[in-house]
């Protein structure tokens, strides 16, 4: 145990690249329907809030960086799997595969325009479920 100050003291921002700027503002902001919160000025890149974190799209180029997509999905909290799930699929988003139940949770898994992989969840046991 330590009673050294916390030098980190939370989280800004996560940083998802992009190779199409406009279409990840799109797909962000209308698809998924995720509040524009700040543009980053004349750089495209802008951030997007989920409640809990926010989500901060760049296109990778234009920060001299090399785009990759993430593989492992960030889990955007929804009320109902099921329900959320069919409302985006209305909007054209395509899911990977069925809902899951882990025994803790439900979660669906999707991609975003560029390949980042996003799911959404729901934990429905106590977090201290094991």
């Amino acid at each position: 145990m330590t009673t050294q100050t916390a030098l980190i003291t939370g989280t800004d921002f996560l940083a998802v690249a992009t190779q199409d700027f406009e279409a990840a503002v799109e797909f962000y902001g209308n698809v998924l329907g995720l509040p524009l919160s700040k543009r980053w000025g004349q750089m495209p890149a802008a951030e997007f809030e989920t409640g809990t974190l926010t989500i901060a799209v760049m296109q990778s180029d234009a920060f001299g960086m090399e785009f990759r997509s993430n593989n492992h999905p960030i889990a955007l909290r929804v009320d109902d799997v099921e329900a959320a799930r069919a409302e985006l699929e209305t909007r054209g988003v395509q899911f990977k595969g069925d809902i899951i139940d882990s025994g803790v949770c439900h979660q669906t898994f999707f991609e975003d325009p560029d390949g980042n992989l996003l799911g959404l969840h729901h934990r429905y046991a106590p977090r201290d479920a094991k």
